[in-house]
């Protein structure tokens, strides 16, 4: 069977970035192995076991799994038709003096749940510097647009006015909450350490002759040998399968802050307020030339889809474990786990990517506020009236009217929106069309928009930012 004849998977072979298929890759998974087997060795080579430096130094010297090695796993695990036995084999095949002692007191669940553990680690570290340049992006496109009136939507039909700076914090706030989550759970994450074969660490116990400290100092050891500060203290064979439920959950939260965003650009793309990137050459459609789809979001937000659905296996994995483990997790996790790193690392890249060249058109916000604005001030229009001496509930029913007459031309007719030339006629309302213009200002209409958007970058996203250390640049789809 050739690459022709076989599955490519989009994570891979479109969305996802090289970074976060290393994580996953057979290569970083197996030589993860292998630092955990060499870690126990260490460790309990300190504690007392009688552990020869030289396999050590060959374990490290190895730790590199090849493709040599792979092949090599391949034929023992015909034979065994067990990965970890495979693997052992094909490790003490490189590391001969090792042999002895490799997996001494281990479980396969030490190998292949601690290296799980590891990898989330990893893979949380690189979503959290990907939504760290997404911040970025969005707090320079806020900032620059802070001022910029627009139309606000409630139920997408018009509502107060707001700004696009403001609209894009909203975005921003989204991720930033995604942010803290992620912090969260990465920084609570902890090894499974050496458990034994249901968790109870009797194995390791007979090894040091019924020494408690030793096996406790082991599993602290080995837990910071590998970048963690402890391990989880009690588990049955596996880690608490509702650490994947958790950590898989703060993913479906990038997920939906990004089809939010997503879905607001497709919306004001109708709208022809905003644009994503356009790249040269781009095509929209097969038939239709002139076409610009907005496929950036629209792409997002089908990924999000999938990344929120995946996310509800590990819950129901967590609530299907029996007693100390079953295996009816193996299989959906090798699936669930990987693909929702790789979608919420695909999401992110896009997003970037669009922040980093989002287009605004301030004629057609303006175009659009404008058909809209002078109903919105019809308030503001009363309050001047009355001022000006006239009857407060008689400026209203011929405010009232001419609202009425106004959209009957709008929606009946097709045309523009006459509202303020039928006040400016109406002898009864005591201001010209100058002074109604002047009520009219989008700027009297935002409120504390531009004010709000300045003071939550400057308390709230700079600070993130400042800490934050190099990030990735933008870059553009492959596809």
């Amino acid at each position: 069977m050739t690459s022709l004849d076989r599955f490519n998977h989009p994570l891979t072979g479109r969305y996802a970035s090289e970074e976060m298929q290393r994580l996953f890759s057979t290569g970083y998974r197996y030589t993860t192995w292998r630092r955990l087997w060499l870690a126990l060795a260490s460790a309990e080579k300190e504690l007392g076991l009688d552990i020869p430096d030289e396999a050590l130094d060959q374990m490290l010297t190895h730790l590199e799994v090849t493709a040599d090695d792979l092949e090599r796993v391949r034929e023992y695990e015909k034979r065994t038709r067990h990965d970890v036995m495979a693997h052992l084999e094909a490790f003490a095949d490189r590391a001969p003096a090792a042999k002895p002692i490799l997996h001494l007191g281990a479980t396969s669940a030490y190998i292949g749940d601690n290296a799980d553990l590891i990898i989330a680690r990893d893979a949380l570290d690189l979503v959290i510097t990907r939504v760290l340049a997404v911040v970025a992006a969005l707090a320079a496109f806020a900032e620059k647009w802070a001022d910029q009136p627009t139309l606000g939507m409630t139920h997408f039909q018009p509502a107060q006015p707001t700004t696009v700076g403001k609209r894009a914090c909203l975005w921003l706030q989204d991720f930033l909450l995604d942010l803290e989550r992620l912090r969260f759970e990465r920084d609570r994450l902890r090894l499974r350490g050496v458990k034994g074969t249901t968790g109870t660490q009797a194995t390791f116990l007979e090894l040091f002759d019924g020494d408690h400290d030793k096996v406790r100092a082991l599993d602290q050891r080995v837990a910071e040998t590998l970048g963690f500060s402890n391990c989880y203290p009690v588990t049955g064979q596996t880690y608490p399968r509702k650490v994947d439920a958790f950590v898989l959950d703060a993913l479906s939260g990038v997920g939906q802050s990004a089809a939010k965003l997503a879905t607001d650009i497709r919306l004001l793309a109708r709208l022809k307020e905003l644009r994503e990137p356009l790249a040269e050459g781009q095509v929209g459609s097969s038939a239709m030339p002139y076409k610009a789809n907005p496929m950036r979001s629209e792409r997002v937000t089908a990924l999000a889809r999938w990344l929120m659905a995946i996310a509800a296996n590990p819950a129901q994995t967590a609530a299907a474990q029996w007693l100390e483990r079953t295996l009816d997790d193996s299989a959906n996790r090798r699936m669930s786990v990987p693909e929702a790193f790789l979608t919420a690392d695909a999401i992110l890249r896009i997003v970037h990517n669009i922040a980093d060249g989002l287009q605004v058109f301030p004629a057609m916000i303006a175009r659009n506020l404008a058909e809209e604005l002078p109903l919105m001030a019809s308030e503001a229009i009363l309050m001047e009236a009355v001022r000006r001496g006239g009857d407060r509930q008689g400026m209203h029913e011929r405010l009232r009217i001419h609202a009425r007459a106004a959209a009957t031309v709008v929606l009946e007719e097709g045309g523009a929106n006459p509202f303020l030339e039928f006040v400016a006629d109406d002898q009864e309302v005591p201001l010209d069309r100058s002074e109604l213009g002047a009520l009219i200002d989008p700027v009297r209409f935002v409120g504390r928009a531009p004010q709000q958007v300045r003071e939550f970058l400057a308390e709230y996203v700079q600070p993130i930012l400042d800490e934050a250390g190099e990030l990735p640049e933008a870059k553009d789809l492959d596809v």
